[in-house]
C-alpha cells in the first residue's frame, strides 16, 4: 500500500482511521508479523495432520507438528485448532444450539403445574414406604406449600 504515490496524505489518513504515521509506516515495512505467519503455517500443517487422521483432535496435532519441523505448545495449538474449528471427530459437540427433539412421553400433568389442593398433582415419585414427614425438600412436590 503505497499511499503517498497515489495522491493520498499519509497523515490525514492516519488521523481519520486513529492511529499515528509512526505505526503505519512500521506496519508498512512488515504487513505481516511473525507470530501471524508461524500461525498461517501451523494450521496448514494442522490442517494436513487432521485430513490424515480425523479422528484424533489438537493432543495427537500437537504430538505430530515436531516430526513436520514445528514447534508449538499445546496451548497454542489447542488454540489454532479451536479458532479453525478443528476437532477430533468423536468429540463431544457442545454449544451448538440444538433444538429439543419430541417429548419423550405423553404430558399426563396436561402441564399445569400449580395444584388446586394439597396431594392432588405430584411432580415427582416418592416411593411408599416414605413418610411425607421425612421427606427431603429436593423430594417434596414444590407447588403445595405447608406455610400458613
Amino acid at each position: 500500500m503505497n499511499l503517498p504515490a497515489d495522491g493520498i496524505a499519509v497523515a490525514a489518513t492516519c488521523r481519520v482511521r486513529g492511529f499515528s504515521r509512526q505505526a503505519f509506516y512500521k506496519w508498512n515495512t512488515n504487513p505481516v508479523s511473525r507470530r501471524d505467519w508461524d500461525d498461517a503455517h501451523l494450521i496448514n500443517a494442522a490442517l494436513d495432520i487432521h485430513a490424515g487422521d480425523p479422528e484424533f483432535g489438537y493432543r495427537f496435532i500437537a504430538d505430530e507438528l515436531p516430526s513436520r519441523g514445528i514447534v508449538a505448545g499445546e496451548n497454542r495449538v489447542h488454540r489454532l485448532c479451536s479458532q479453525q474449528r478443528i476437532f477430533s471427530v468423536f468429540a463431544k459437540k457442545r454449544g451448538l444450539h440444538r433444538r429439543s427433539g419430541p417429548p419423550v412421553h405423553d404430558d399426563l400433568v396436561r402441564r399445569q403445574f400449580t395444584a388446586q389442593q394439597p396431594d392432588r398433582l405430584w411432580l415427582t415419585d416418592i416411593p411408599p414406604s416414605t413418610d411425607i414427614d421425612r421427606v427431603r425438600p429436593s423430594q417434596a412436590p414444590p407447588e403445595v406449600s405447608r406455610r400458613k
